[in-house]
């Protein structure tokens, strides 16, 4: 058993999701393109999706990212799409993760989005597991800080939606 009485090799799981005043389409447009990722993720340097454009069954990935001091290479790939506005993926190669995009219309101005991860730690990281749980956790939430601002600043376009 690990800390907590988790088994070493457990799962660590988490969400984050906020409501956001800006329409469904709008949020979706920047969750739903990979691309965009290192506009929100902190951790993230770069993220190539191939094709390009909104996530859909079949799209890889090509994620680099700063975790704990070190630069990690994540390949992925968008596993399913749907219903409404949600896919879910998971990595090839890498970290060993998977989890879900959504976002929930609540009227024509607001949303919700929802963020859940998955990831198994392997080797010296099961040991560490309650610390990355924490900054997992940590970081999760603050990517959807800077996500849920980006949506309510701008469209998806990019054009600025400040009064």
């Amino acid at each position: 058993m690990g800390s907590g009485g988790a088994p070493a090799g457990a799962v660590i799981g988490f969400s984050a999701s906020s409501e956001a005043a800006c329409p469904a389409d709008h949020a979706w447009a920047v969750l739903a393109d990979y691309a965009r990722d290192a506009e929100w993720r902190g951790a993230v340097e770069s993220m190539v999706p191939t094709p390009p454009g909104p996530a859909a069954p079949g799209t890889l990935t090509a994620e680099r990212m700063r975790f704990a001091g070190r630069i990690l290479h994540n390949d992925g790939e968008v596993v399913s799409a749907g219903p409404g506005l949600r896919f879910a993926w998971r990595t090839t190669s890498g970290v060993d993760a998977e989890g879900s995009r959504e976002v929930v219309p609540l009227g024509p101005d607001r949303c919700r989005i929802v963020l859940r991860t998955r990831v198994r730690p392997t080797g010296v990281e099961r040991a560490l597991a309650p610390l990355v749980r924490l900054v997992l956790r940590r970081g999760l939430r603050a990517d959807l800080r800077r996500l849920r601002s980006l949506c309510e600043t701008r469209t998806c376009s990019g054009t600025d939606r400040r009064p």
